[in-house]
């Protein structure tokens, strides 16, 4: 398409007459849309980092898993599946999974119940951005000064917590982590404390996606707030909790920080949850063949576990949807 200026005012001049050259009215392209490449070579640095850290050490655990490690001249020894099925007659490496398994179970239900709770309460209240605030200073704490600072308010001659456990009659003379029944419960104490306010945020996010006419319109219908919350509210915060309980899944099966600060696995083995079976195998008695496939075995049964959380708390509204497409 082209401009004709001569040719509409003397229809008998022709524009190279008149000395005008054809004009496109077609714009420079200009920030034309990159090619896919682009953003591989931009993703690229980052990749080859992520796999610089994760894929070679996995790599390494997984040699390690499959030979005896010997340090000097002794160099590594082959010895297949040796270091597995030892595991299943060793009776600390089943019982760390036990506590493991149940240290999780609380933690992850006294969290995630105490975290909606809150963030129920705090949304939308008057004092919201201060109370989070306040709410979030645990999470900024190290794990290790977390269970630094609770060694001394367990602690039986000074402790805080220790006298107000005492004057309400749950705890006697002896500190809450010298006794074989209550250490696990002191040790679950601190992760809530520390973490519970991540639940809180991430849920407290997934209410203000809320859509408010939702809400309203179950309001009209004559539901109350808690029937509100349970069929309008929850549903909709579904993809934010499934976020918040997979990463606290994944922590509490790596922790370990807090418990070296607290109990270092005593008294006995009543806190020697499997990281710290892991952790006490392969650095202090050097035993690193054993210990790679003990983290290896952990690291399997987290993927399979995070898997099994994944579709029993996915979206129901993406169920019922999948449900009509394969019925369809």
């Amino acid at each position: 398409m082209t401009i004709n200026v001569a040719s509409e005012t003397h229809p008998a001049m022709s524009d190279k007459d008149w000395g005008f050259t054809e004009v496109s009215r077609l714009p420079a392209k200009y920030n034309q849309a990159p090619s896919r490449m682009f953003y591989v070579y931009l993703a690229a640095p980052a990749i080859t980092l992520l796999a610089a850290i994760t894929i070679y050490p996995f790599l390494w655990l997984v040699y390690m898993s499959f030979h005896k490690v010997g340090f000097g001249a002794r160099g590594d020894v082959f010895v297949g599946f040796d270091n597995f099925s030892r595991m299943f007659s060793d009776a600390k490496y089943i019982e760390g999974w036990g506590m493991l398994l149940k240290y999780s179970a609380i933690c992850l239900t006294i969290q995630v119940l105490v975290g909606v709770a809150l963030a129920v309460v705090l949304n939308n209240s008057r004092y919201e951005k201060i109370l989070i605030t306040l709410f979030l200073m645990p999470m900024m704490v190290s794990p290790l000064v977390a269970g630094l600072l609770f060694y001394y308010l367990y602690n039986g001659t000074f402790g805080w917590y220790h006298w107000i456990f005492e004057s309400l009659g749950l705890l006697g003379e002896t500190s809450i982590l010298a006794s074989t029944s209550t250490a696990l419960y002191g040790i679950i104490l601190v992760d809530v404390w520390q973490w519970t306010p991540l639940i809180t945020l991430i849920t407290l996010a997934g209410l203000k996606r809320v859509p408010q006419d939702q809400l309203e319109a179950n309001m009209v219908d004559g539901a109350g707030s808690i029937s509100n919350f349970f069929n309008v509210s929850l549903p909709n915060i579904y993809p934010f909790l499934l976020i918040a309980i997979l990463l606290r899944f994944m922590d509490n099966f790596r922790f370990i920080d807090a418990i070296l600060a607290l109990t270092g696995g005593g008294p006995g083995n009543a806190t020697r949850l499997l990281p710290v079976y892991l952790f006490d195998v392969s650095f202090i008695y050097f035993k690193l063949g054993r210990g790679g496939a003990i983290a290896l075995t952990l690291l399997i049964v987290t993927i399979i576990f995070g898997y099994i959380l994944v579709r029993i708390l996915e979206d129901p509204a993406r169920k019922k949807a999948l449900a009509g497409e394969t019925d369809s």
